[in-house]
């Protein structure tokens, strides 16, 4: 199973567009689970390298140079969630789940 993490403020917007993009995944028959992290919290994962893939949310993309630092020494991408995909209603879900297809081969 794959593992993407999305990195947000405080991880409440983040944590209900985990849940519903794995969920709209796994309809697609897709293994891939996503889970969300606030970024004061996200440093140590992604020097890990405990995911497969790194998703910055809008609201702190003023951290993805910094992350995306991290991502390369780990070995793991690092994207920038565009807004219209973190929107917690089908169209944004679908976005994300394609940006997380996109980048994560399965």
């Amino acid at each position: 199973m794959k593992k993407a993490l999305i990195i947000c403020a405080a991880g409440m917007s983040s944590s209900l567009m985990a849940k519903k993009t794995t969920e709209f995944l796994k309809t697609k028959g897709h293994e891939i689970e996503i889970d969300a992290i606030s970024a004061h919290e996200a440093g140590k994962a992604v020097e890990k390298g405990d995911f497969d893939l790194f998703l910055i949310s809008p609201q702190t993309k003023m951290h993805y140079q910094k992350f995306k630092e991290a991502g390369d020494r780990a070995g793991k991408p690092v994207e920038n969630i565009p807004p219209q995909a973190y929107v917690p209603i089908p169209m944004g879900i679908e976005k994300l789940a394609n940006l997380v297809l996109e980048k994560v081969s399965n």
